[in-house]
């Protein structure tokens, strides 16, 4: 079967449209509310200008930085990434932050927060926890350090906007790696049944102009010393025709089976139109039900291969309950297509099934052999 190539690095997942993620950031920015009461209640000339210039450019920097991550479909942590565009927005955002402070005071450190959610959006495991840990010791420092300054819940806000936003991630990844897997699942039981209908068509058709050419050959040769014979080669001919037509078109409906007496009638038909003596079993009660479909495809592949290149004079066929083997004595031309498109099949056959197909050298070294064993 046609290797599959993983739908993870062929077929991307869809991300919400772009107008959902600009609302699921945006949300969000409620909460900078404190940083623009501050500016806008207590002016302090160029300060302030420079505080509400800082608070528009995080904003819309956020905000893309936000929406580029789940636009990208980034598959954290497992694909390389080049990180220094990531860093460059992060660091433009940390910078604003800075630039609110001098009017701001510090509520500007509230920016901290969604500077962590963005870190832990879009750099790496380790990159985006060794931000948060900084902005945190620098948000506590701060607060220590400078007079009259107040933590206001600015590094639980801090670590709850970063653990939220890496829960977003992990669960957005999980739901991607799930949607890839049930593509490629579909993908693959695709090429399965599509090699099935190959496997069973190559067989069925096999099998059918085999036998069809030889009656026809047969029929030929009877037009000047028997015509009844012929005419009634001719009939059966046509009867073969309609059911290989049924056969294929069964086939590529997916209800195609086929039965163990069956084919070893129909074996024994097609050898005597070859010319070639069967030895075949009368009975099939001892072969257990889970076995005959694949026994019934190992006679007719087998049998089909016997008609098209042994030469042989007889065919035999021996069953019992756990084994099926087919011998010819021939001269050994179909160990030539021992490798060939049928057999093939028919090996992919019995290793679905658990049984073992065995292909050589017939038992006294003359003709061919094919057997398959299935397990007790």
């Amino acid at each position: 079967m046609t290797p599959v190539t993983p739908a993870a690095s062929r077929i991307p997942a869809k991300a919400p449209p772009t107008v959902i993620r600009i609302v699921a950031a945006g949300v969000w920015l409620l909460f900078l509310q404190s940083p623009f009461l501050h500016l806008f209640h207590h002016p302090s000339g160029w300060r302030t200008y420079l505080g509400f210039g800082a608070l528009v450019l995080f904003v819309f920097l956020y905000i893309a930085t936000f929406v580029w991550f789940v636009g990208a479909g980034s598959r954290y942590p497992e694909a390389p990434t080049n990180y220094g565009t990531r860093w460059l927005s992060i660091g433009g955002l940390i910078a604003c932050v800075l630039a609110m402070i001098p009017g701001a005071q510090d509520s500007a450190l509230t920016g901290f927060a969604f500077v962590a959610a963005a870190g832990l959006g879009v750099l790496s495991s380790r990159q985006g926890w060794s931000l948060l840990a900084v902005l945190l010791a620098v948000a506590l420092l701060a607060t220590q350090l400078v007079p009259g300054w107040a933590d206001n819940g600015t590094a639980l806000a801090i670590v709850l906007a970063g653990t939220a936003t890496w829960a977003f991630r992990m669960n957005l990844l999980r739901r991607r790696q799930l949607v890839m897997a049930e593509r490629e699942l579909g993908e693959m039981a695709l090429q399965e049944e599509r090699s099935r209908i190959a496997r069973d068509l190559h067989d069925i058709l096999g099998h059918s102009l085999t036998v069809i050419a030889v009656k026809t050959e047969l029929a030929e040769r009877l037009l000047d010393v028997d015509k009844e014979r012929a005419r009634a080669e001719l009939h059966d001919l046509e009867r073969l025709t309609r059911d290989a037509l049924a056969d294929v078109r069964s086939t590529a409906m997916g209800v195609r089976g086929i039965a163990l007496p069956g084919e070893i009638a129909a074996a024994r038909t097609a050898l005597e139109s070859a010319g070639i003596d069967p030895h075949l079993p009368t009975v099939t009660d001892e072969v257990p039900s889970r076995w005959r479909e694949l026994f019934a495809w190992t006679v007719r592949e087998a049998v089909t291969n016997v008609i098209r290149h042994s030469n042989a004079e007889h065919c035999y066929i021996t069953m019992s309950d756990r084994r099926l083997t087919i011998t010819d004595d021939g001269d050994g031309q179909t160990c030539t297509a021992s490798d060939g498109r049928g057999l093939t099949g028919l090996r992919q056959r019995a290793t679905l099934a658990g049984a073992t197909l065995t292909v050589g050298r017939g038992p006294d070294g003359r003709g061919f052999s094919v057997s398959v064993e299935v397990p007790s």
